[in-house]
């Protein structure tokens, strides 16, 4: 267990230490155009995937990238870790994550992903976040790009569920293009809330898409038994690291 906390321990300080470094010498680019912004934030996500690797041994694998169409989607994903915040803008280039708009108050990190394009939306504000998450949303599909959502709205621990929220049905009612589900099992190495990451290989995996035109209450039970039945199955077929 020692060995696990040194390793996390290095890989904190590299994380902090390397961001702070990037994020200084990168300041200026906030006022380029956002395909620079989105560079630079390649950049920065790159050295994070790599630190990981090099001092706790994660690693990735994705499967089922040929279930997702061409053009713009709603790819509808899994939340079980701060991994797949930073991995999903390398796997899904161009997608426009949905997010608490408090997160764009961060300095610098906050004021990035803002300018990268991504869509900002108050928590708990009901009806207006709604109609701010499909206005942002219309926008993003119209620009060629597509949306990333996160359907329970906040990373779940490895085996447990939050509901799904009534947003996701909303986006696929009103843009009218395919949802495709990402399942995967990110939890079981780097746990919510958790300073302790274990080696492994993460498993993405790009589900079918779902057809727009579906009913809500049909597409909404299509949506979770197929993200959670194959989270279960990645979970338990994962390769468990002892301590």
């Amino acid at each position: 267990m020692f060995g696990l906390w040194l390793r996390s321990l290095f890989f904190n300080v590299g994380w902090y230490v390397g961001t702070a470094v990037i994020a200084i010498v990168g300041l200026p680019l906030l006022v380029a155009p956002r395909r620079v912004v989105v560079a630079w934030a390649d950049s920065w996500i790159v050295f994070c995937l790599w630190w990981l690797r090099v001092t706790c041994g994660i690693r990735h694998r994705v499967t089922g990238m040929e279930n997702r169409p061409d053009g713009p989607v709603i790819l509808a994903c899994k939340h079980q870790s701060s991994w797949e915040t930073l991995a999903f803008h390398r796997l899904f280039p161009h997608a426009a994550t949905v997010m608490k708009r408090e997160l764009v108050m961060i300095p610098v990190v906050g004021w990035a992903m803002a300018r990268a394009g991504n869509i900002a939306v108050e928590r708990g504000d009901g009806a207006k976040a709604l109609r701010s998450l499909l206005r942002q949303a219309k926008d993003t599909v119209a620009d060629g790009r597509s949306v990333l959502i996160y359907p329970e709205g906040t990373r779940t621990p490895v085996g447990s569920t939050a509901p799904y929220h009534a947003g996701i049905a909303a986006v696929y009612r009103q843009l009218g293009i395919p949802v495709v589900p990402v399942a995967l099992n990110s939890g079981l190495f780097w746990g919510r809330r958790k300073f302790i990451k274990r080696p492994g290989l993460i498993e993405v995996e790009v589900l079918p898409a779902i057809p727009p035109g579906l009913d809500r209450a049909t597409f909404m039970a299509t949506l979770q038994e197929r993200i959670e039945g194959a989270t279960r199955r990645l979970v338990d077929g994962a390769a468990r690291p002892s301590d």
